[in-house]
């Protein structure tokens, strides 16, 4: 092989496994225009990379209980915001806000989470307060 071939090959091999990289951080199945609040009890927090996932047992208008999974961002901004990996526990009752699925699954997108002692947690690290 001469080497423009093995560079034009080389090339090709990086461009076609980058582009599911790219696909994974799309949000279109993120309805991005509605927020919702649902409370539930943690039934697992998942702290992992590349991003971290809250599942809630939420009871419906049925008395049913539905497990909604929460997509969050990384522990490495989790951390800069206040986290830590011991931050929600299993049987926790929280409030947790959400943009939620366009296909109506239940869950959605991380916005924040009231915690049981009424700490207020997001993804970001808060504003410092106004003077």
């Amino acid at each position: 092989m001469t080497r423009s071939l093995v560079y034009a090959c080389t090339c090709a091999l990086v461009l076609a496994t980058s582009v599911p990289v790219v696909a994974h951080h799309s949000a279109a199945g993120i309805d991005r225009t509605k927020t919702l609040v649902v409370a539930g009890t943690v039934k697992e927090f998942r702290w992992t990379n590349p991003h971290s996932w809250i599942d809630l047992d939420v009871t419906n208008d049925k008395g049913e209980t539905q497990t909604w999974s929460v997509e969050m961002t990384s522990p490495a901004f989790l951390l800069r915001a206040g986290w830590k990996r011991s931050t929600l526990q299993t049987g926790d009752k929280v409030s947790v806000t959400l943009r939620p699925f366009r296909n109506g699954d239940p869950g959605g997108l991380f916005v924040s989470v009231t915690l049981p002692d009424g700490r207020v947690l997001g993804e970001r690290p808060a504003a410092p307060p106004q003077p």
